[in-house]
């Protein structure tokens, strides 16, 4: 057994070794009093210290002390060095550093796997930060000295029991011969106090099975920590797993609440884009673009521009890997994959923010695949949310506001996130759309258009971010009605339908044509003997190279549009406008955006950082897709009936 005065030496040493820049750094602050973080990474700490680290992982209460007390020491020797050898005078003695822990490549337990077992020893977990408290004053530590003796001893608060503070029976004082004194006296100006909050993760719905209801834990985040993460961000929380109770309960049963007391917490973009992109895999992409840029299409000659956009064949392999399991659909497989890739974000000199963001709504007959899309579009998104319109409030949508778990007198409303709120940085799909009560539609008005939510509940005003992309299905009211616009139809209201980028309409028309087509389909997945091209084709863009290819291109590529593709979204769009009259809701400046971010998310997928006049014209077929009648689809506003063509130049011709 290592002494704790050996141990704490070997500690400083170690500190003084491998982090004399941050010590350095840290008594270059100006200010004493501010809690500096000093960050230490576990693996090499073990490799250099393996007795101490196990130490501090099975018995972490003691040891955080220790080592906060060994980076004092630490910090002191390195002040005394940089002040007397180095003649530098802006450095100032610190009184309060904190070793926070790095565990980098642990198995991470999710909280809804934390068991007692794991009580008392280092664990990590990750989650989304689903509720955040307020920043509360708590009292760290507290001196008394004993009268018989008249040695002090410092008390420390528990933070199991509320902050409460229980006294020893018998004087503390290391001496030979102990006092023995049970009288102690306070000692005035020695209460140290440290900003206190509190906040409960939730493990992440991408990782449970179906039917599975997502865990949650509170932690407990102290000084430095404090302020550093919001409802909505993914974190990883090192920390030492505890229970909290209420010792005043007399006669009653203690319930014990699983708490984790954070030694370190941060935020991390793993469960946004929790995708390994290798440099093999990128080569592949580039490989593939390359096999398909040069590779000339039969019979293009009177339109070939149109004919090399509409009908790429490298464009459309991978759209025949959207959803396979749903014959035909071009359309919508085409939206939804610039749904997801999404525009580039601008902010104007004013500083006015213009989201990046698409928006797709499908109003379709019951059985026309709307919620396998949606469900297969949660699959592609690095971070999802599903919710149907029927079990969703605004609250639910937006935030609520709760009372937090402290004692009855002082018991506080935080904020606890909802569903568009949690997707953050990704997808919400809502099912079931019209069955939303236009109160719980209105809510999410602003998060659709300004990707905020603005907060003023319980005494709480706030502004939390919901970028995200809203994918939504619903069914038509009754018969749908061509000659009527689209909000009479689908009874949503006018501004509401103007925020989404494509509003896609699938009417099971009853074509025996295509019944027959789709029924042969059908039959065909079933007879691997008569199954046709289309799987050999969804085999080369499975769900985890789209995942990545959806990633990448998002991240490597800013479409910057061209003279050429302005002046065709410019002449649409004033066209538009002229002719607006049963499709004024949908025919705003809105539409203008929606263009642009359509065409620089073709320009993605097309594997290019410039938005040619080809992808200027696919936006607008997505716009014309949305319209209730459009002199330039064929299906007529019908986006059920549309396919991928084997022999595009002849169907053009």
């Amino acid at each position: 057994m290592i002494e704790k005065d050996e141990c704490e030496k070997s500690m400083a040493s170690y500190l003084i070794r491998h982090h004399s820049d941050q010590l350095r750094s840290i008594a270059s602050s100006p200010d004493p009093n501010l809690h500096f973080p000093l960050f230490l990474d576990f693996a090499e700490f073990m490799a250099d210290e393996p007795r101490i680290a196990s130490l501090l992982f099975f018995q972490p209460n003691t040891y955080f002390q220790l080592f906060d007390d060994a980076a004092l020491w630490a910090h002191k020797i390195i002040f005394s060095e940089l002040f007397t050898t180095h003649n530098d005078n802006n450095v100032v003695e610190k009184n309060f550093i904190h070793v926070r822990v790095n565990i980098f490549g642990s198995p991470l337990e999710c909280p809804g796997r934390v068991r007692v077992q794991h009580r008392g020893i280092l664990l990590t977990l990750k989650g989304t930060v689903i509720r955040s408290g307020a920043t509360k004053m708590h009292e760290g530590e507290r001196k008394y000295i004993c009268q018989k003796c008249q040695n002090s001893f410092t008390v420390y608060p528990e933070v199991e029991a509320r902050n409460s503070i229980q006294l020893p029976s018998i004087c503390p004082t290391r001496k030979s011969k102990p006092c023995g004194g049970t009288k102690f006296q306070f000692v005035e100006n020695t209460i140290v106090c440290h900003d206190y909050q509190e906040i409960k993760i939730q493990e992440s719905t991408q990782v449970l099975g179906v039917g599975a209801i997502p865990r949650s834990i509170l932690v407990i985040l102290k000084d430095d920590l404090v302020d550093i993460v919001k409802a909505g961000d993914d974190v990883i929380v090192t920390g030492l797993l505890t229970a909290k109770w209420s010792p005043e309960l007399k006669d009653v049963r203690c319930d014990l609440d699983p708490v984790l007391i954070a030694n370190n917490i941060r935020r991390t973009k793993e469960l946004k884009s929790d995708i390994d992109i290798s440099d093999d895999i990128v080569m592949k992409f580039k490989q593939f673009w390359d096999h398909y840029k040069d590779a000339p299409l039969k019979g293009g000659i009177l339109i070939e521009h149109v004919i090399e956009l509409l009908n790429d064949p490298g464009r459309n392999a991978i759209l025949r890997g959207v959803c396979p399991q749903v014959f035909g659909l071009f359309t919508v497989k085409l939206a939804v994959a610039l749904t997801l890739i999404g525009g580039v974000q601008h902010v104007d000199a004013s500083g006015t923010r213009v989201r990046g963001e698409s928006h797709l709504l499908l109003v379709g007959d019951p059985g026309t695949g709307k919620s396998q899309f949606l469900k297969f579009a949660a699959k592609l998104s690095n971070r999802s949310v599903i919710t149907t319109g029927l079990g969703s409030t605004s609250a639910g949508l937006t935030v609520t506001a709760v009372k937090d778990g402290g004692k009855f007198p002082y018991r506080e409303w935080v904020l606890e996130a909802g569903a568009l709120v949690l997707a953050d940085g990704g997808l919400c799909c809502i099912d079931e759309f019209d069955s939303m009560r236009e109160h719980d539609r209105a809510t999410i008005h602003e998060a659709m258009e300004q990707q905020t939510i603005s907060v003023a509940k319980a005494g709480l005003v706030t502004t939390l971010s919901t970028k995200t992309t809203v994918f939504g299905a619903t069914n038509p009211k009754g018969h749908y009605d061509p000659d009527q616009p689209l909000s009479v139809n689908t009874t949503l209201s006018g501004p509401l339908i103007s925020r989404f980028d494509i509003v896609l309409v699938l009417l099971d028309t009853k074509n025996p044509e295509w019944d027959v087509v789709v029924s042969s389909h059908i039959l065909s997945e079933a007879e691997p003997d008569r199954a046709n091209n289309d799987e050999d084709l969804a085999n080369i863009w499975p769900l985890s190279t789209l995942k990545r290819y959806i990633n990448y291109v998002k991240e490597n590529f800013r479409p910057i549009l061209t003279r050429e593709a302005e002046i065709v979204i410019s002449c649409y769009y004033q066209l538009q406008r002229k002719s607006a009259t049963d499709n004024a809701a949908r025919t705003t400046v809105r539409m203008l955006e929606s263009l642009i971010r359509l065409a620089q998310a073709h320009a993605r997928l097309m594997f290019r950082n410039e938005v040619t006049r080809l992808d200027a014209v696919t936006a607008i077929l997505c716009i014309e897709s949305s319209m209730t009648t459009s002199a330039i689809v064929d299906c007529m506003g019908n986006a059920l009936h549309s396919n991928f063509t084997e022999n595009p130049d002849q169907e053009l011709e």
